[in-house]
């Protein structure tokens, strides 16, 4: 449930952006329906679990930031620089636990979840699992921008709903595939473990 609920924000404003004729006019609005939905968002997360997670806070304060800004005055480019600063934040911050604290983010927030499966992943594979999230960060930002420089604000909303959603899907699942088959390698080698003896 709270997966689908993280894109309600950016659906909302794909849909009242496209049910504008005039290009500007429905981006401003779409805006506003996306700072409003995030901030209803947050509400319902802290309703629900009674905290807000500190990259949901990011994400709010930049929504607020930048789509402030673009209403205040009615420069599109502020909301569009919205997800390159939120991705290089990611990237930083989890470039930082690498060195910071006893365990890195990945690790703190997906090792519970990763255990109860049956899985113990050592500490290099949570290090790899870490950079593999700093090197998509720090390319979802870049490619924000360039499509921000080269295109029209349509390919950009196209490609912010469509494209940044489909490889963060083909990312996450790119990453289940290879935990996967280190869970069937470990089942493997301790079967043929257990074979010897």
């Amino acid at each position: 449930m709270k997966p689908l609920l993280d894109f309600i924000p950016i659906v909302l404003f794909f849909v009242v952006y496209k049910m504008h004729d005039d290009a500007k006019e429905g981006f401003l609005v779409a805006t506003g329906v996306l700072i409003v939905a995030t901030a209803i968002q947050m509400s319902v997360v802290w309703l629900r679990e009674r905290r807000v997670g500190k990259m949901h806070l990011v994400m709010l304060a930049c929504v607020a930031v930048f789509g402030g800004l673009t209403l205040i005055t009615q420069d599109e480019g502020f909301i569009k620089w919205k997800p390159t600063i939120v991705s290089w934040i990611f990237a930083i911050a989890f470039l930082g636990s690498q060195f910071i604290g006893k365990s890195n983010i990945v690790k703190r927030t997906m090792g519970g979840a990763i255990e109860e499966s049956g899985v113990r992943l050592a500490d290099a594979v949570w290090t790899k699992l870490n950079i593999a999230w700093i090197s998509f960060f720090t390319l979802c930002g870049a490619l924000n921008l360039f499509v921000f420089w080269r295109y029209d604000t349509d390919t950009w909303v196209n490609f912010k709903v469509f494209g940044m959603l489909g490889l963060t899907f083909a990312f996450v699942l790119a990453q289940g595939l290879w935990l996967m088959r280190l869970k069937e390698d470990e089942a493997g080698a301790e079967a043929e473990d257990g074979s010897l003896r």
